[in-house]
């Protein structure tokens, strides 16, 4: 469903991302975990048509990105994208926002009207709902960029981060039980960056680990212990295979500590 093929990024002279390949079924859930500048939210933007790479191409359900104009609108209308730090109308409501993101992708209106406010109830928005979004917490903003994602339906999710950005725990509990139905659902595929990495373990199918501009490991959560040969959790194996020096500075930090 989403295939990233030899795909080439970089900022300035600085290479970003370096050959990198990446292909996701459909009805695949799939995290993308690295360290902080290791080209996570760049792999999303180039997948989410947001960047147009150096080398390289994406192809989205078989068609591929800015080969035409029709076939760049055919993606838009199956894709959504949601940006680590996402744009928001700030003198909308939060409702007129959702609903406006939901017009745009043609969901049917009755049922637009039905799926806002179980989004708003779901997120406890409640009382901000018909309120300016300047007015908003930071936390509140990213209930109302998660909710716009959402509305769309797509069967293809793009999402960067999507917890963080101060959700609260009401708020992480609501979004990990959304993505593991999702993740159980045939008919939507998920690209997600995200730090947390026992989230990725409790939802995704399979994780992609960026280091220096390139994937070091694609597997699931089991798999990529195997990989690393290590039997605990999955941030400890992602620091022994992207910095197995991490795990040694800690055991003789904590052994100078005890003496």
């Amino acid at each position: 469903m989403i295939d990233l093929i030899n795909i080439t990024q970089h900022y300035g002279v600085k290479p970003v991302l370096r050959d990198v390949s990446l292909s996701v079924a459909e009805g695949e859930l799939v995290g993308v975990m690295g360290a902080n500048g290791t080209g996570k939210s760049t792999l999303l933007k180039v997948a989410a048509g947001v960047l147009c790479p150096l080398k390289g191409h994406i192809e989205i359900d078989g068609l591929r990105r800015r080969s035409s104009v029709e076939n760049e609108l055919a993606i838009r209308q199956r894709t959504v994208y949601l940006a680590a730090d996402s744009w928001l109308p700030m003198r909308t409501t939060g409702r007129e926002f959702i609903i406006a993101v939901g017009q745009l992708y043609s969901i049917d209106l009755d049922r637009l009207i039905d799926h806002t406010q179980k989004l708003i109830e779901l997120f406890g928005l409640e009382e901000k709902a018909d309120s300016p979004i300047s007015s908003y917490s930071s936390g509140q903003q990213k209930k109302v960029s998660l909710s716009a994602a959402l509305i769309t339906e797509t069967p293809v999710m793009i999402l960067d981060e999507p917890f963080a950005g101060g959700l609260d725990p009401s708020g992480i509990l609501a979004l990990r039980q959304v993505m593991k139905q999702l993740a159980d659902r045939a008919d939507v595929t998920v690209l997600m960056a995200t730090p947390v990495p026992e989230l990725v373990e409790q939802i995704a199918d399979r994780v992609a680990v960026i280091h220096d501009g390139k994937i070091l490991a694609f597997d699931t959560p089991e798999g990529l212990k195997r990989i690393a040969g290590c039997d605990g959790s999955l941030d400890e194996t992602l620091e022994k295979l992207t910095n197995p020096r991490t795990l040694e500075r800690i055991d003789q930090y904590l052994e100078g500590r005890n003496r």
